[in-house]
């Protein structure tokens, strides 16, 4: 790959803006043409998701998706920003046991523990291994720099909270993949904008952007052609997204090497919340909800923020569209006050937040009244 580069840079051509592009049609031609294939052996052995409780489908869909986007994702990194297996030594060995456990999640049915136990291996495979961890609040809380032990535990506990944030908000077609391509669009702009440095980092962006917009035309199709992304799809996307942003508050900290751009945001951790906010604010809700009703907070239940809207009706794709437009509201707001008091932007996030939990309630209530 090194020598393809050097013959690039001999006829002038813009070498990494070529990758950007690359991986992300090469990403997408490959979900596009493995999806068919990985619904007809879904078919063929029975490897379906059965609608049960807490499901919005009413008949049995292949729920593999997740597969042809770790395939994707694996090769594109590997042809177009394999200096991220350099940078992050555990990087692919983390992604490969999540596919593991995500296709054992998905046919067989894991027990939770044994679930739980793999995310933290592979967490701490990341965080201690390959020093990808939390270092600096920038005074959230009034914590600014986080010694070893603490940002250690803080980085592993995060990772493990947001990959299964994430999987919650896969109830829907077409939700936790749209939302995830937002905000990977938007933390590879980030770097893109913060120096060559994050280039690698880009271009891993833009490779799970041409996995997702592939998994989604299958996702959002018609009924012959539908399949999820299951388990194996939203534990990979939601590591991989907590993984992006850990790095993103990082770069706030300031490093020695060639492209660097030092920019020193002390809101960068609250930035990362905001484009994280549906995920966080969504089981923090359920969690309270099922606390004030004292159940256990693992109980499975509708009141996801997704479930609120179907009942009022929505279509599932009108009720992503309605939930992506209030995120894309959050991150413009968290965006333009990026530079007041870190603590008060803190606030109006999370206020933000959760007043969009509860808009479907309140318009319920208003309209029973009317």
């Amino acid at each position: 790959m090194d020598k393809i580069d050097l013959l690039l840079q001999e006829f002038n051509f813009p070498i990494f803006y070529l990758k950007v592009v690359f991986s992300l049609l090469s990403s997408y031609l490959i979900v596009y043409y493995t999806i068919p294939t990985i619904i007809k052996i879904s078919r063929r052995k029975n490897l379906m998701d059965e609608p049960g409780q807490r499901s919005s489908h009413e008949r049995k869909i292949p729920n593999l998706g997740g597969v042809a986007m770790f395939f994707a994702i694996a090769v594109c990194i590997s042809i177009y920003a394999y200096q991220l297996f350099d940078l992050y030594k555990f990087l692919f060995a983390s992604l490969v046991i999540l596919l593991y456990v995500g296709v054992m999640d998905d046919i067989v049915v894991m027990r939770a523990y044994k679930k739980l136990l793999a995310q933290l291996i592979v967490t701490a495979m990341l965080v201690i291994g390959s020093d990808v961890r939390i270092r600096n609040l920038f005074g959230v809380f009034g914590v600014y720099e986080l010694n070893y032990f603490l940002s250690v535990i803080f980085s592993i506990i995060t990772f493990i909270i947001l990959v299964n944030a994430f999987n919650l908000i896969d109830g829907i077609d077409g939700l936790a993949g749209t939302y995830g391509i937002i905000c990977f669009a938007f933390f590879g702009i980030s770097y893109y904008r913060l120096g060559e440095y994050n280039y690698p980092l880009v271009i891993l962006s833009t490779s799970i952007i041409g996995a997702v917009l592939g998994f989604l035309y299958y996702n959002l199709s018609e009924r012959t052609k539908k399949i999820f992304m299951g388990d194996t799809g939203s534990m990979l996307l939601g590591f991989l997204l907590t993984f992006t942003a850990i790095c993103f508050i990082d770069i706030f900290i300031a490093k020695r090497g060639p492209g660097v751009v030092y920019y020193h945001l002390n809101s960068a951790p609250v930035i990362a919340v905001a484009i994280l906010i549906l995920p966080i604010i969504d089981t923090l809700n359920v969690i309270i909800i099922r606390l004030a009703e004292k159940r256990s907070p693992f109980d499975a239940d509708k009141n996801h923020i997704h479930h609120k809207l179907l009942k009022l009706g929505l279509s599932h794709k009108r009720a992503t569209f309605y939930i992506i437009f209030y995120y894309l509201f959050i991150v413009a707001v968290a965006y333009f006050l990026r530079h007041i008091d870190v603590n008060l932007l803190l606030v109006i996030i999370l206020s933000l937040g959760f007043l969009g939990a509860y808009l479907p309630n309140i318009y319920s209530k208003f309209k029973i009244r009317n």
